[in-house]
């Protein structure tokens, strides 16, 4: 059982406003008091803490960033060379050049690329540059898009507008009151609630925003629906991939559902887990960039490049992606199959190459919990969410489900009451304030 990560995750929340950096690495999410927290080394898809305590990591995979795995040879090669060769220059890295055509290579449809360190930020410079080319301030949002004013300015109007995208309980402390009434959610495959969203705003609405995917395919023709107006009304379509892209396939996800968008933005997977994040779309969108400003030193970093260059490179080599699926597929069937087998009912969602499940009770959030610390104890890091990694093998996933079919065994056995049982708190599902 892993001691100093907690003990240093607690001293983190008196120093670190929030205790880190990304909600989604919060422990409360997990095992509130028990969960690691910190990493000495990470290699493939192992992970060792701060007691030496070793894991498989089935919890996602650095927040689905490492599709190769952790410390991958080949891209830390093309790291440490662009290390020893200087990662900064006055002059710029050749590899921006490299990377926007390999980019452009990949989604025929797109002419132009611009580039970030972090996905939310790149879904802010979209904003920005669709904003600067419809000449209109409002946007029409699906998904979960990051912590930028933008995004956040949904709750001024109702405070739970982004409750079902993703991420309840959002406060909007910080975010300029001005924002009032210029973001405005509708809700994937529900086509009824983006017309309702353009009848009460359409004339003011010059950007749609949107996940082409996230837990379930579109049905009923939904993007094209939503291509189609697009077009016709002359607003900018933008398809959120940081989640989605190079992971299903080489490229964004949108490629294998046949609609395409007039920007698209990838972080994430595409530098496999180095920051990098790219925002690519058609010439005359994307130029409008240069009637607005949009600058930052860091952006020209060498090292984003390299190892996103490195990452295609590999996954186009050794046809990663089908790899991911195939092991995503198994590790959906191994779940239903400990499930049933165990006499425990779950729902089962997600990409084939991000699968997730829940338990369909209505103290499924006390058992998930349950489920964590028990997969912990055996060597797991373990939640109800993943992202398959290069790294996986058939072994590895069979000693996985072998776990989580005993797991699933002792929740039945404790007819699914784990109150008494869990060592610490139930996990957070919302974002919460962790000191006073």
């Amino acid at each position: 059982m892993s001691k100093r990560g907690p003990k240093l995750w607690e001293k983190a929340k008196t120093i670190i406003p929030g205790g880190n950096q990304l909600l989604s690495k919060r422990g409360e999410l997990f095992i509130p008091g028990l969960w690691p927290s910190y990493y000495k080394k990470a290699k493939g898809c192992e992970i060792w803490d701060l007691d030496d305590n070793r894991y498989f990591d089935f919890a996602g995979m650095g927040v689905t960033a490492c599709v190769l795995g952790y410390a991958d040879d080949d891209i830390d090669n093309a790291v440490k060379n662009a290390i020893t060769n200087g990662s900064m220059g006055t002059l710029n890295s050749f590899e921006e050049v490299q990377l926007a055509e390999k980019l452009i290579e990949l989604h025929p449809w797109a002419e132009m690329v611009r580039y970030a360190r972090t996905g939310g930020e790149a879904c802010a410079i979209a904003v920005r540059i669709a904003r600067a080319a419809s000449g209109k301030d409002h946007i029409a949002f699906c998904g979960y898009h990051g912590w930028h004013d933008w995004y956040l300015s949904a709750n001024l109007s109702e405070d739970s507008n982004l409750n079902e995208q993703l991420l309840p309980g959002l406060d909007t402390k910080g975010v300029p009151k001005g924002l009032k009434g210029t973001a405005h959610p509708f809700f994937y495959n529900n086509i009824d609630s983006f017309f309702d969203v353009f009848n009460k705003y359409g004339d003011d609405i010059g950007v749609i925003i949107m996940e082409p995917i996230r837990e379930k395919p579109p049905k009923d023709n939904f993007l094209q629906e939503i291509r189609n107006f697009a077009k016709e009304k002359n607003v900018v379509l933008i398809y959120d991939e940081v989640t989605s892209g190079f992971h299903n396939n080489i490229g964004g996800i949108h490629l294998t559902l046949g609609v395409l968008p007039d920007i698209c933005i990838f972080a994430k997977a595409m530098g496999n887990g180095y920051p990098i994040s790219a925002i690519i779309g058609k010439k005359d969108i994307m130029d409008v960039a240069q009637n607005t400003f949009i600058s930052s030193t860091m952006w020209t970093e060498r090292l984003g490049f390299a190892a996103s260059l490195a990452t295609i490179k590999k996954m186009q080599e050794q046809s990663v992606h089908k790899l991911l699926m195939q092991y995503g597929i198994k590790i959906k069937k191994g779940w239903s199959k400990a499930a049933k087998e165990a006499g425990v009912k779950i729902i089962i969602s997600g990409l084939d190459s991000i699968p997730y499940f829940s338990f369909d009770y209505k103290n499924g959030i006390e058992l998930l919990t349950y489920f964590n610390q028990e997969m912990l104890d055996r060597g797991f890091l373990a939640s109800g969410s993943t992202a398959t990694t290069f790294a996986y093998t058939n072994k590895i996933i069979d000693n996985y489900i072998n776990n989580v079919f005993k797991v699933f065994k002792k929740i039945n056995k404790l007819d699914f009451d784990t109150s008494q049982h869990l060592k610490g708190s139930v996990k957070h599902t919302t974002f919460a304030r962790l000191t006073s």
